[in-house]
């Protein structure tokens, strides 16, 4: 019999009930260090006291009115994102999904009222994930996400991670934007070099396309910059973004240049609950937090610190793992041994990691961890490590 909650997904055997900073409470008492916040979505933490009053005092006084209104708590942080941002203007969304529906409508009608009805194509790289909606699986492409859900949204192009060549040799006269993670997320913490994000920028504005960054996973701080691509000195047409700016609220947006959101006029798109009055209202708290150039120093410090922490991790178990890769908040660890055995033991040791592609465990802790956090987390994964290494023994 088919359980009540479709079974779409396979669920560690664990029921949190509370949590505190990056801790988890476990219904049977137990407490986990929380090295994944969500997937990277809890960016300050659980309960984090701002978020908490944000959320509080919105709920006492409006929950939702939908966008046939105007919306103060969707103003502020419009302003707050375009006053932070390369972008003109914002739409919001309810998660990553959505908002990858929309960058890929937009670009669409920018050429189509640009009189190039042609330029439908996207490029879109191998290891991406953009979400699971009929244009996020297309993006990606890969038979994992795609398999038994055809016909299949066209109109996209995939090629090699890393294949500069090959986007030039791409693109033709059909093709209107390039579509990139500045730091690979589910395809297991591969960060674009800043010198290929700067070359895609340049080929996007010799060939006229758009720049379109899914840093639905990669920003609101989490590399130590408030979105990835800040590092290599660019700015996007078109950004996705979700996860981290709600601290755990269902929360995203599309962030764009007046130009090319120039085809988004009245009534070619909407959102019942985007943007809503709850959304919007921890969002702000989220970013008045976030966007603190003094926060974001201490990311990078204390993310240097776990840094060389997993450094030595690595070193004292060469049979278990292998390297580190990633920056700020967001790493991954390749293994040697299998990357779920590793998550398993993290689990027995009340340590929590996430899975990726290429054997790879990610670390997406709360942009709050604290020194001790991190010495603790260093303790737990080391006994993890352990614990596989005598599993490795006994097979």
């Amino acid at each position: 019999m088919i359980p009540s909650v479709l079974p779409t997904y396979n669920r560690a055997p664990l029921q949190f009930v509370k949590g505190e900073g990056a801790w988890l409470i476990e219904a049977d008492g137990r407490r986990f260090l929380d090295l994944g916040a969500g997937i990277a979505v809890n960016a300050l933490g659980h309960a984090h006291p701002a978020l908490v009053q944000a959320l509080t005092d919105q709920a006492q006084a409006l929950w939702h009115v939908s966008n046939l209104y105007e919306i103060p708590q969707q103003q502020a942080l419009a302003d707050k994102l375009v006053e932070h941002t390369f972008a003109d203007t914002v739409f919001f969304t309810n998660s990553g999904t959505e908002s990858c529906e929309l960058a890929v409508k937009m670009a669409r009608k920018y050429f189509h009222d640009k009189g190039q009805p042609e330029k439908v194509e996207i490029i879109t790289f191998d290891g991406s994930f953009h979400g699971r909606s009929s244009a996020g699986i297309a993006a990606a492409g890969s038979e994992k996400m795609t398999k038994g859900f055809g016909p299949l949204l066209g109109g996209f192009v995939h090629l090699t991670f890393g294949d500069l060549d090959g986007v030039t040799n791409a693109i033709s006269e059909n093709t209107a934007a390039i579509m990139i993670e500045p730091v690979q997320g589910e395809g297991g913490i591969r960060p674009v070099p800043d010198a290929e994000l700067k070359a895609l920028r340049q080929i996007c504005d010799d060939n006229g396309l758009l720049l379109i960054l899914d840093e639905v996973q990669c920003g609101v701080g989490r590399t130590g910059k408030l979105f990835a691509h800040e590092w290599a000195g660019i700015t996007p047409d078109i950004m996705m973004v979700a996860k981290g700016i709600g601290g755990g609220f269902p929360l995203g947006a599309v962030l764009a240049t007046e130009e090319a959101a120039s085809g988004m006029v009245a009534g070619t798109h909407g959102s019942t609950y985007g943007g809503n009055p709850l959304g919007c209202a921890v969002g702000c708290a989220v970013i008045d937090h976030v966007a603190n150039p003094e926060f974001l120093a201490e990311v990078n410090r204390k993310s240097g610190l776990l840094r060389q922490k997993l450094e030595g991790l690595i070193a004292h178990h060469p049979d278990v793992f292998e390297e580190v890769r990633g920056s700020g908040m967001m790493l991954g660890i390749k293994c040697k041994a299998t990357n779920i055995d590793v998550v398993n033991a993290g689990y027995d040791n009340q340590v929590i990691t996430v899975p990726a592609a290429d054997n790879v465990i990610r670390l997406l802790p709360p942009l709050t961890l604290t020194e001790d956090d991190i010495a603790e987390a260093t303790s737990r994964l080391d006994a993890a490590a352990k614990q596989v290494e005598s599993q490795l023994e006994t097979a």
